[in-house]
Protein backbone atom coordinates (compact mmCIF):
# COMPACT_ATOMS: atom_id res chain seq x y z
CA UNK A 1 0.00 0.00 0.00
CA UNK A 2 1.07 3.59 -0.60
CA UNK A 3 3.00 5.21 2.23
CA UNK A 4 0.80 8.31 1.89
CA UNK A 5 -2.32 6.26 2.59
CA UNK A 6 -0.78 4.40 5.51
CA UNK A 7 0.18 7.73 7.09
CA UNK A 8 -3.28 9.31 6.73
CA UNK A 9 -4.84 9.84 10.14
CA UNK A 10 -8.08 7.94 10.66
CA UNK A 11 -11.08 10.04 11.64
CA UNK A 12 -11.06 10.90 15.32
CA UNK A 13 -14.71 11.91 14.96
CA UNK A 14 -15.52 8.36 13.92
CA UNK A 15 -13.35 7.04 16.75
CA UNK A 16 -15.53 8.83 19.29
CA UNK A 17 -18.78 7.99 17.48
CA UNK A 18 -17.84 4.30 17.29
CA UNK A 19 -17.38 4.35 21.06
CA UNK A 20 -20.89 5.70 21.57
CA UNK A 21 -22.89 3.97 18.85
CA UNK A 22 -25.18 1.30 20.25
CA UNK A 23 -25.40 3.09 23.61
CA UNK A 24 -28.99 4.41 23.72
CA UNK A 25 -28.22 6.55 26.77
CA UNK A 26 -25.72 8.69 24.80
CA UNK A 27 -26.90 11.94 23.19
CA UNK A 28 -25.02 12.08 19.85
CA UNK A 29 -23.86 15.49 18.67
CA UNK A 30 -20.67 14.26 16.99
CA UNK A 31 -21.66 14.27 13.29
CA UNK A 32 -22.56 17.29 11.18
CA UNK A 33 -26.17 16.39 10.47
CA UNK A 34 -29.63 16.97 11.84
CA UNK A 35 -31.67 14.18 13.41
CA UNK A 36 -34.64 15.33 11.28
CA UNK A 37 -35.50 13.23 8.20
CA UNK A 38 -35.42 14.52 4.63
CA UNK A 39 -38.66 16.35 3.67
CA UNK A 40 -41.41 14.03 2.46
CA UNK A 41 -41.72 15.61 -1.00
CA UNK A 42 -38.07 14.86 -1.70
CA UNK A 43 -38.39 11.25 -0.56
CA UNK A 44 -41.55 10.82 -2.63
CA UNK A 45 -39.84 12.06 -5.80
CA UNK A 46 -37.00 9.56 -5.37
CA UNK A 47 -39.45 6.72 -4.73
CA UNK A 48 -41.47 7.66 -7.82
CA UNK A 49 -38.27 7.59 -9.86
CA UNK A 50 -37.46 4.11 -8.59
CA UNK A 51 -40.99 2.93 -9.29
CA UNK A 52 -40.63 4.29 -12.83
CA UNK A 53 -37.53 2.14 -13.30
CA UNK A 54 -34.96 4.97 -13.44
CA UNK A 55 -32.15 2.71 -12.31
CA UNK A 56 -29.67 3.16 -15.18
CA UNK A 57 -26.53 5.18 -15.86
CA UNK A 58 -26.92 8.82 -16.84
CA UNK A 59 -24.74 11.78 -17.85
CA UNK A 60 -21.36 12.09 -16.13
CA UNK A 61 -22.05 15.73 -15.25
CA UNK A 62 -25.60 15.10 -14.07
CA UNK A 63 -29.13 15.26 -15.41
CA UNK A 64 -29.47 18.30 -17.70
CA UNK A 65 -32.69 19.25 -15.89
CA UNK A 66 -30.91 19.29 -12.53
CA UNK A 67 -27.96 21.30 -13.87
CA UNK A 68 -30.41 23.86 -15.28
CA UNK A 69 -32.35 23.98 -12.00
CA UNK A 70 -29.15 24.47 -10.03
CA UNK A 71 -28.00 27.22 -12.39
CA UNK A 72 -31.25 29.07 -11.66
CA UNK A 73 -30.93 28.40 -7.91
CA UNK A 74 -27.30 29.57 -7.68
CA UNK A 75 -28.00 32.58 -9.91
CA UNK A 76 -30.81 33.58 -7.57
CA UNK A 77 -28.37 33.74 -4.66
CA UNK A 78 -25.28 35.10 -6.43
CA UNK A 79 -24.13 36.36 -9.83
CA UNK A 80 -25.52 34.51 -12.87
CA UNK A 81 -24.08 31.01 -13.41
CA UNK A 82 -24.64 28.98 -16.58
CA UNK A 83 -25.62 25.32 -16.41
CA UNK A 84 -22.51 24.38 -18.42
CA UNK A 85 -20.41 25.37 -15.39
CA UNK A 86 -22.15 22.92 -13.03
CA UNK A 87 -21.28 19.29 -12.36
CA UNK A 88 -23.43 17.02 -10.20
CA UNK A 89 -21.40 14.84 -7.84
CA UNK A 90 -21.94 12.01 -5.39
CA UNK A 91 -21.80 14.29 -2.35
CA UNK A 92 -19.98 17.50 -1.56
CA UNK A 93 -16.91 15.56 -0.44
CA UNK A 94 -16.82 13.85 -3.84
CA UNK A 95 -16.87 17.28 -5.52
CA UNK A 96 -13.96 18.40 -3.35
CA UNK A 97 -11.94 15.27 -4.14
CA UNK A 98 -12.67 15.56 -7.86
CA UNK A 99 -11.51 19.18 -7.89
CA UNK A 100 -8.27 18.23 -6.15
CA UNK A 101 -7.72 15.35 -8.59
CA UNK A 102 -8.16 17.72 -11.54
CA UNK A 103 -5.96 20.50 -10.16
CA UNK A 104 -3.18 19.00 -8.03
CA UNK A 105 -0.12 16.97 -9.03
CA UNK A 106 2.30 15.26 -6.67
CA UNK A 107 4.70 17.84 -5.24
CA UNK A 108 2.38 20.82 -5.77
CA UNK A 109 2.01 23.28 -2.90
CA UNK A 110 -1.48 23.54 -1.42
CA UNK A 111 -2.44 26.05 1.29
CA UNK A 112 -5.34 25.08 3.58
CA UNK A 113 -7.03 27.37 6.10
CA UNK A 114 -7.54 25.54 9.41
CA UNK A 115 -9.18 24.39 11.69
CA UNK A 116 -11.23 22.61 9.06
CA UNK A 117 -12.99 19.35 8.28
CA UNK A 118 -10.06 16.91 8.07
CA UNK A 119 -10.95 15.71 4.56
CA UNK A 120 -9.88 19.08 3.15
CA UNK A 121 -6.34 18.53 4.38
CA UNK A 122 -6.30 14.80 3.58
CA UNK A 123 -7.43 15.10 -0.03
CA UNK A 124 -4.38 17.00 -1.36
CA UNK A 125 -2.17 14.79 0.80
CA UNK A 126 -3.60 11.75 -1.00
CA UNK A 127 -2.56 13.34 -4.29
CA UNK A 128 1.00 13.77 -2.99
CA UNK A 129 0.81 17.54 -2.52
CA UNK A 130 2.87 19.52 -0.05
CA UNK A 131 0.22 20.90 2.29
CA UNK A 132 0.82 24.10 4.22
CA UNK A 133 -1.75 25.11 6.84
CA UNK A 134 -2.58 28.66 7.91
CA UNK A 135 -4.58 28.86 11.12
CA UNK A 136 -7.52 30.95 12.20
CA UNK A 137 -6.98 32.50 15.64
CA UNK A 138 -9.33 32.15 18.66
CA UNK A 139 -10.34 35.38 20.38
CA UNK A 140 -10.98 35.83 24.07
CA UNK A 141 -14.74 35.52 23.52
CA UNK A 142 -14.39 32.12 21.82
CA UNK A 143 -14.92 33.37 18.27
CA UNK A 144 -12.29 32.64 15.63
CA UNK A 145 -10.79 35.20 13.24
CA UNK A 146 -8.68 35.31 10.11
CA UNK A 147 -5.28 36.99 9.98
CA UNK A 148 -5.66 38.08 6.37
CA UNK A 149 -2.10 39.38 5.88
CA UNK A 150 -0.74 36.06 7.17
CA UNK A 151 -2.90 34.09 4.73
CA UNK A 152 -1.99 36.27 1.76
CA UNK A 153 1.72 36.06 2.61
CA UNK A 154 1.46 32.26 2.53
CA UNK A 155 0.03 32.29 -1.01
CA UNK A 156 2.86 32.77 -3.52
CA UNK A 157 3.35 31.95 -7.22
CA UNK A 158 4.46 28.50 -6.01
CA UNK A 159 1.01 27.87 -4.50
CA UNK A 160 -1.06 25.75 -6.84
CA UNK A 161 -4.26 25.69 -4.78
CA UNK A 162 -5.86 27.48 -1.83
CA UNK A 163 -8.49 25.45 0.02
CA UNK A 164 -10.91 27.13 2.40
CA UNK A 165 -14.30 26.49 3.97
CA UNK A 166 -16.74 29.27 4.86
CA UNK A 167 -18.94 29.18 6.86
CA UNK A 168 -16.37 27.09 8.60
CA UNK A 169 -16.63 23.62 10.07
CA UNK A 170 -15.91 23.49 13.02
CA UNK A 171 -15.62 27.12 14.20
CA UNK A 172 -18.53 28.83 12.43
CA UNK A 173 -16.16 31.61 11.30
CA UNK A 174 -17.31 33.14 8.01
CA UNK A 175 -15.42 35.12 5.38
CA UNK A 176 -16.55 38.68 4.75
CA UNK A 177 -17.05 39.92 1.21
CA UNK A 178 -14.05 42.22 1.69
CA UNK A 179 -11.83 39.30 2.70
CA UNK A 180 -13.03 37.30 -0.29
CA UNK A 181 -12.24 40.22 -2.60
CA UNK A 182 -8.72 40.52 -1.21
CA UNK A 183 -8.10 36.78 -1.51
CA UNK A 184 -9.45 36.62 -5.05
CA UNK A 185 -7.35 39.57 -6.19
CA UNK A 186 -4.22 38.11 -4.59
CA UNK A 187 -4.76 34.67 -6.14
CA UNK A 188 -5.30 36.24 -9.55
CA UNK A 189 -1.86 37.80 -9.13
CA UNK A 190 -0.15 34.57 -8.10
CA UNK A 191 -2.03 32.31 -10.52
CA UNK A 192 -3.37 30.25 -7.62
CA UNK A 193 -6.57 28.24 -7.90
CA UNK A 194 -9.19 28.65 -5.15
CA UNK A 195 -11.25 25.67 -3.96
CA UNK A 196 -14.04 27.12 -1.82
CA UNK A 197 -16.16 24.73 0.24
CA UNK A 198 -19.42 26.65 0.74
CA UNK A 199 -21.75 23.83 1.77
CA UNK A 200 -22.99 25.79 4.81
CA UNK A 201 -23.78 29.00 2.90
CA UNK A 202 -27.55 28.84 3.55
CA UNK A 203 -26.99 28.28 7.30
CA UNK A 204 -26.05 31.90 7.84
CA UNK A 205 -27.41 34.11 10.61
CA UNK A 206 -26.04 37.64 10.17
CA UNK A 207 -28.85 39.03 7.98
CA UNK A 208 -26.36 41.25 6.12
CA UNK A 209 -26.67 39.88 2.56
CA UNK A 210 -29.49 40.44 0.09
CA UNK A 211 -29.98 36.72 -0.52
CA UNK A 212 -29.68 35.66 3.11
CA UNK A 213 -26.84 33.32 2.13
CA UNK A 214 -23.28 33.75 3.36
CA UNK A 215 -20.90 35.78 1.19
CA UNK A 216 -19.60 33.70 -1.72
CA UNK A 217 -16.71 34.00 -4.15
CA UNK A 218 -19.42 33.61 -6.82
CA UNK A 219 -20.60 37.13 -5.92
CA UNK A 220 -17.25 38.50 -7.12
CA UNK A 221 -15.57 36.17 -9.59
CA UNK A 222 -15.66 36.06 -13.37
CA UNK A 223 -16.59 32.77 -15.02
CA UNK A 224 -12.99 32.18 -16.19
CA UNK A 225 -11.39 32.83 -12.81
CA UNK A 226 -9.38 29.98 -11.29
CA UNK A 227 -12.17 29.17 -8.88
CA UNK A 228 -14.13 26.04 -8.00
CA UNK A 229 -17.02 26.41 -5.53
CA UNK A 230 -18.44 23.26 -3.94
CA UNK A 231 -21.97 22.88 -2.63
CA UNK A 232 -24.14 20.09 -1.24
CA UNK A 233 -27.76 19.11 -0.72
CA UNK A 234 -26.85 17.70 2.71
CA UNK A 235 -27.17 20.64 5.07
CA UNK A 236 -29.84 23.05 3.81
CA UNK A 237 -32.13 20.30 2.48
CA UNK A 238 -31.62 17.63 5.21
CA UNK A 239 -30.19 15.17 2.69
CA UNK A 240 -26.93 13.98 4.28
CA UNK A 241 -27.43 10.29 3.50
CA UNK A 242 -28.36 10.93 -0.12
CA UNK A 243 -24.76 11.78 -1.04
CA UNK A 244 -25.41 14.48 -3.62
CA UNK A 245 -23.49 17.67 -4.24
CA UNK A 246 -22.39 19.95 -7.04
CA UNK A 247 -19.60 22.25 -8.08
CA UNK A 248 -19.40 25.48 -10.04
CA UNK A 249 -16.26 25.67 -12.20
CA UNK A 250 -14.85 27.57 -15.18
CA UNK A 251 -16.51 26.49 -18.46
CA UNK A 252 -13.25 25.12 -19.85
CA UNK A 253 -13.00 22.63 -16.98
CA UNK A 254 -16.34 20.90 -17.56
CA UNK A 255 -15.22 18.37 -20.18
CA UNK A 256 -12.18 17.40 -18.11
CA UNK A 257 -14.31 17.11 -14.98
CA UNK A 258 -16.66 14.78 -16.83
CA UNK A 259 -13.70 12.51 -17.60
CA UNK A 260 -12.63 12.38 -13.98
CA UNK A 261 -16.18 11.70 -12.77
CA UNK A 262 -16.27 8.75 -15.19
CA UNK A 263 -13.17 7.30 -13.53
CA UNK A 264 -14.57 7.82 -10.02
CA UNK A 265 -18.33 7.21 -9.85
CA UNK A 266 -19.47 7.47 -13.51
CA UNK A 267 -22.54 9.44 -12.41
CA UNK A 268 -24.84 10.19 -9.51
CA UNK A 269 -27.93 7.91 -9.36
CA UNK A 270 -30.91 9.20 -11.32
CA UNK A 271 -33.42 8.66 -8.50
CA UNK A 272 -31.26 10.68 -6.12
CA UNK A 273 -31.10 13.50 -8.66
CA UNK A 274 -34.90 13.37 -9.00
CA UNK A 275 -35.11 13.91 -5.25
CA UNK A 276 -32.82 16.91 -5.62
CA UNK A 277 -35.04 18.37 -8.32
CA UNK A 278 -37.98 18.10 -5.93
CA UNK A 279 -35.92 19.77 -3.20
CA UNK A 280 -35.12 22.72 -5.47
CA UNK A 281 -38.77 22.99 -6.52
CA UNK A 282 -39.71 23.21 -2.82
CA UNK A 283 -36.73 25.31 -1.69
CA UNK A 284 -38.82 28.22 -0.42
CA UNK A 285 -40.82 25.85 1.79
CA UNK A 286 -37.85 23.79 2.96
CA UNK A 287 -34.73 25.88 3.48
CA UNK A 288 -35.99 29.03 5.28
CA UNK A 289 -37.66 26.82 7.88
CA UNK A 290 -34.44 24.85 8.38
CA UNK A 291 -32.36 28.03 8.71
CA UNK A 292 -34.78 29.52 11.25
CA UNK A 293 -34.73 26.31 13.26
CA UNK A 294 -30.92 26.11 13.18
CA UNK A 295 -30.73 29.69 14.43
CA UNK A 296 -33.08 28.79 17.29
CA UNK A 297 -30.91 25.77 18.09
CA UNK A 298 -27.78 27.90 18.18
CA UNK A 299 -29.46 30.54 20.32
CA UNK A 300 -30.64 27.90 22.79
CA UNK A 301 -27.32 26.06 23.06
CA UNK A 302 -24.65 28.74 23.13
CA UNK A 303 -25.91 30.85 26.08
CA UNK A 304 -26.48 27.69 28.09
CA UNK A 305 -22.90 26.56 27.44
CA UNK A 306 -21.53 30.02 28.21
CA UNK A 307 -23.27 29.89 31.60
CA UNK A 308 -21.19 26.86 32.63
CA UNK A 309 -18.06 27.75 34.62
CA UNK A 310 -14.85 27.32 32.64
CA UNK A 311 -16.58 26.94 29.27
CA UNK A 312 -15.66 29.24 26.36
CA UNK A 313 -17.65 29.38 23.11
CA UNK A 314 -19.29 31.94 20.85
CA UNK A 315 -22.45 32.45 18.83
CA UNK A 316 -21.23 31.47 15.36
CA UNK A 317 -22.40 33.52 12.34
CA UNK A 318 -22.79 30.42 10.18
CA UNK A 319 -22.89 26.64 10.09
CA UNK A 320 -24.37 24.19 12.59
CA UNK A 321 -21.71 24.00 15.29
CA UNK A 322 -20.60 25.44 18.58
CA UNK A 323 -16.84 25.12 19.03
CA UNK A 324 -16.27 24.77 22.76
CA UNK A 325 -13.24 24.98 25.03
CA UNK A 326 -13.40 23.63 28.59
CA UNK A 327 -10.74 24.91 30.97
CA UNK A 328 -8.48 22.23 32.43
CA UNK A 329 -8.88 19.68 29.62
CA UNK A 330 -6.14 19.90 27.01
CA UNK A 331 -6.59 16.51 25.30
CA UNK A 332 -9.78 16.81 23.25
CA UNK A 333 -9.89 13.18 22.10
CA UNK A 334 -9.51 11.86 25.63
CA UNK A 335 -12.11 14.34 26.87
CA UNK A 336 -14.59 13.43 24.12
CA UNK A 337 -14.25 9.74 24.97
CA UNK A 338 -14.76 10.42 28.68
CA UNK A 339 -17.87 12.46 27.97
CA UNK A 340 -19.36 9.59 25.98
CA UNK A 341 -18.69 7.04 28.70
CA UNK A 342 -19.18 9.15 31.83
CA UNK A 343 -21.66 11.90 30.85
CA UNK A 344 -23.60 10.35 27.98
CA UNK A 345 -22.76 13.25 25.64
CA UNK A 346 -21.18 12.65 22.23
CA UNK A 347 -19.04 15.49 20.87
CA UNK A 348 -16.30 15.65 18.23
CA UNK A 349 -12.70 16.28 19.39
CA UNK A 350 -11.18 19.54 18.19
CA UNK A 351 -7.89 17.82 17.40
CA UNK A 352 -9.64 16.10 14.51
CA UNK A 353 -9.78 19.46 12.71
CA UNK A 354 -6.15 20.63 13.14
CA UNK A 355 -3.51 21.04 15.85
CA UNK A 356 -5.02 24.49 16.53
CA UNK A 357 -8.29 22.77 17.42
CA UNK A 358 -6.69 20.76 20.20
CA UNK A 359 -8.33 21.52 23.52
CA UNK A 360 -11.66 22.30 21.84
CA UNK A 361 -14.80 20.25 21.15
CA UNK A 362 -17.32 20.55 18.32
CA UNK A 363 -20.99 20.35 19.25
CA UNK A 364 -23.46 19.99 16.37
CA UNK A 365 -26.60 21.89 17.35
CA UNK A 366 -28.76 20.64 14.46
CA UNK A 367 -31.39 19.04 16.68
CA UNK A 368 -35.06 18.53 15.85
CA UNK A 369 -35.93 18.95 19.55
CA UNK A 370 -34.33 21.88 21.40
CA UNK A 371 -34.89 20.03 24.67
CA UNK A 372 -32.28 17.53 23.54
CA UNK A 373 -29.70 20.34 23.50
CA UNK A 374 -30.76 21.46 26.96
CA UNK A 375 -30.43 17.92 28.25
CA UNK A 376 -26.94 17.70 26.78
CA UNK A 377 -25.84 20.90 28.52
CA UNK A 378 -27.30 19.68 31.80
CA UNK A 379 -25.36 16.44 31.51
CA UNK A 380 -22.15 18.30 30.71
CA UNK A 381 -22.65 20.69 33.62
CA UNK A 382 -23.30 17.85 36.05
CA UNK A 383 -20.21 15.99 34.85
CA UNK A 384 -18.05 19.12 35.22
CA UNK A 385 -19.27 19.61 38.78
CA UNK A 386 -18.24 16.08 39.68
CA UNK A 387 -14.78 16.68 38.20
CA UNK A 388 -14.22 19.91 40.10
CA UNK A 389 -15.55 18.71 43.42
Amino acid sequence: MRKTILELQASQIREVANLGMGRPEVLPFWFGESDEATPEAVRAAAMASLQAGETFYTHNLGLPALREALAAYVSGLHAPVAAERIAITSGGVNALMLAVQVLVDAGDEVVVLTPVWPNLVGQPQIMGARVRCVALKPRADGAWALDLPELLAAITPRTRLLVLNSPNNPTGWTLTQGEQQAILAHCRGTGTWILSDEVYERLYYRDDTASGAAPSFLDLAQSEDRLVVVQSFSKAFLMTGWRLGWMVMPPAMAAQMGKVIEFNTSCAPVFVQRGALAALAQVDAITPRIVAHMRACRDALVPALQALPGVRTSRSPGGMYAFVQIAGFADSLALAKRLVLEAGVGLAPGAAFSPEGEGWLRWCFASRDLARLTQGVERLGQWLRTQRG
